[in-house]
């Protein structure tokens, strides 16, 4: 594929983990990827895996729960890669506490990134897609969308990303856009070894119990969550939209 047919895809948050995962799936895809996160050399490393197999990636650093750096972040990619038809929301952070010790701040650093960031960059990015005639929008939610000790502001903000999932879906869907959502379960990275380092356990030791209760016995991977978005960013998922796919390893209550 050219560089002039291929699709640009933004992966917010993809400097590791699951955001670097998807970059280097997405690229594998053939798209032109845009390695977004809050320092532009943290993506470097995802940027040089990407060129070095073949494929085109730009690093960019932005702010995603600031309006004006989202824009101008969306306005290089638009000039350096192409203008940008596939957006993944992946940006995120932890800020864990039980409700009487969670500040303000705690509260209000996840709703930024996560939330406003996804809005930020749907909303920065969705003109290019509508005038392509051809859009992807998806955003990672997660299994603690469904209640998780310790983490209020984390869960509500992973629940609200799944209706503001549904609402794109609603609204865009008559310009070949689809919004889905990825809610991914226990999956091997640094935010979950934070997790472990703050309820006290060792991370083999907190991966092994989670492992425990998954029904396919292991925990999951960057790549596990990568799989999932890429399909939901390929030309033939055009019919679904709205759509929450929790990868976890089994079924959730």
């Amino acid at each position: 594929m050219s560089s002039s047919d291929q699709r640009v895809a933004i992966v917010t948050g993809a400097a590791r983990g699951i955001g670097a995962a998807t970059a280097r799936r997405l690229a594998a895809q053939g798209r032109a990827v845009a390695v977004i996160d809050l320092e532009e050399q943290a993506g470097a490393d995802t940027v040089a895996a990407i060129t070095e197999a073949g494929g085109r990636a730009l690093a960019v650093g932005c702010d995603v729960a600031d309006a004006d750096a989202v824009q101008a972040a969306v306005a290089r990619v638009a000039d350096e890669l192409g203008p940008p038809q596939i957006l993944v929301n992946n940006a995120g952070v932890l800020r864990d506490n039980l409700l009487f010790k969670m500040t303000d701040g705690d509260w209000d650093t996840v709703m930024n990134v996560h939330l406003r960031g996804a809005f930020l960059m749907a909303r920065a990015c969705q003109g290019h897609m509508v005038q392509a005639g051809f859009g992807r929008i998806v955003s990672l939610s997660s299994s603690s969308a469904l209640g998780n000790r310790g983490q209020a502001n984390y869960s509500a903000a992973k629940a609200g990303l799944q209706g503001f999932t549904k609402t794109l879906a609603i609204e865009l869907g008559k310009f070949g856009i689809t919004a889905n959502a990825v809610a991914p379960g226990f999956i091997v990275t640094d935010m979950t070894a934070r997790t472990a380092a703050r309820v006290g356990v060792g991370f083999e030791e907190f991966q092994q119990a989670a492992a425990d209760s998954i029904p396919v016995r292991r925990v999951g991977r960057p790549e596990d969550v990568a799989e999932a978005i890429a399909f939901f960013t390929d030309e033939s998922a055009g019919f679904v939209s709205g759509q929450v796919l929790y990868v976890a390893g089994g079924p959730l209550d």
